[in-house]
């Protein structure tokens, strides 16, 4: 097996998540072993660690920070990181270990979007509560001025909206750049739920 079929290998063994194989084949290869870090995938240019967080394989993802030497912060094509992934997958265990690694909870990938907005587009509040926790800035917005409570607001999950409402009251003060506030986005969607809080409030 060539080098890049080996590398495809390892690829298909993480996405599925068998782990043990995958760390097997690489203590087979230094030579293996000293590319992966740098190898990036497809059209997308995805690495192994974007595979492991958007996958929730966490063993994968430890040692290939821990083990292999791969960068927290390495970024593919649409410079997504691999906290991107976790976020946007809901992989928490994924998105807590890389947070605890240096990750940078505000890391911007293409149309400027942050984790704490990609993991507003999934209901998954205990997710954003850790990016939260962890100091992710709620009010940075996007290339179309939305921030993570417009997207929130889309997506129509009245969990999400109450947290993020009770933890950052006045973040339903916000309007995109062509002045469409959260109320407008939740009522363009149909999210009922979500316009009564907002008219609530």
């Amino acid at each position: 097996m060539s080098l890049e079929e080996q590398e495809k290998h390892i690829l298909k063994l993480i996405q599925e998540g068998r782990f043990h194989l995958c760390q097997e084949a690489l203590q087979r290869s230094p030579m293996l072993l000293a590319r992966l870090p740098g190898r990036h995938f497809g059209r997308s240019g995805d690495t192994v660690l974007h595979y492991a967080a958007r996958h929730g394989h966490l063993p994968a993802l430890s040692y290939l920070l821990e083990v292999v030497g791969m960068d927290v912060g390495v970024r593919n094509n649409d410079y997504k990181t691999a906290l991107h992934e976790a976020a946007s997958m809901g992989h928490r265990a994924c998105l807590l270990h890389l947070l605890s690694k240096g990750a940078a909870v505000d890391s911007l990938k293409k149309a400027d979007w942050t984790p704490l907005m990609m993991a507003c587009t999934r209901r998954n509040v205990d997710v954003i509560k850790d990016l939260i926790e962890h100091k992710a800035d709620p009010k940075l917005k996007n290339k179309d001025g939305w921030n993570c409570f417009h997207i929130a607001s889309r997506e129509g999950d009245p969990a999400v909206i109450t947290y993020l409402l009770d933890t950052f009251p006045d973040i339903w003060k916000t309007e995109s750049k062509i002045k469409r506030t959260p109320l407008h986005t939740a009522a363009m969607h149909g999210c009922l739920d979500v316009v009564q809080i907002l008219l609530e409030r």
